[in-house]
């Protein structure tokens, strides 16, 4: 792969991909270009924020309303949980149940259960459930199953 960087002053930050096909890794590519600037807006305290997407611990569907924990807070976001799954990078981001989107580089342990769930330790010590129908594809993911 190669990057070229130019510079012109009229036309600001611009980012085109060229390639002779549209693989899985250029689709890649594109989302997370989309996505350096994309950050999750919430409301906390009555307040709206922008949360850079390396503070989020995960994201949680509860009586249709959308949820984003980071380590001191909860925002609520107007986002559906399937509208942030298709701006997350598949890279730090797994869908661990219906429910809930983790973030990947956060968890700091994982457990597996009898009844093969996986219980996640997050770096606040938080622990989440990643569901048995998710838990092959995070095996696959992190390298422990092929």
């Amino acid at each position: 792969m190669k990057v070229y960087v130019t510079t012109d002053s009229e036309t600001g930050v611009a980012v085109e991909i060229h390639c002779r096909e549209v693989t899985g890794a250029v689709t890649r590519l594109e989302r997370y270009v989309q996505n350096y600037s994309e950050a999750i807006r919430g409301t906390a305290d009555g307040e709206t924020q922008v949360i850079a997407l390396s503070d989020v611990l995960y994201v949680e569907s509860v009586d249709k309303r959308t949820y984003v924990y980071t380590k001191n807070k909860v925002f609520l976001t107007e986002k559906r949980l399937y509208e942030l799954e298709e701006v997350l990078d598949v890279r730090d981001f797994f869908r661990c149940s219906k429910s809930m989107i983790v973030n990947l580089r956060k968890i700091i342990k994982l457990r597996p259960e009898v009844t093969r769930n996986i219980r996640a330790t997050l770096e606040n010590e938080e622990v989440i459930v990643i569901s048995r129908r998710y838990a092959p594809a995070l095996k696959k993911l992190i390298g422990l199953e092929e």
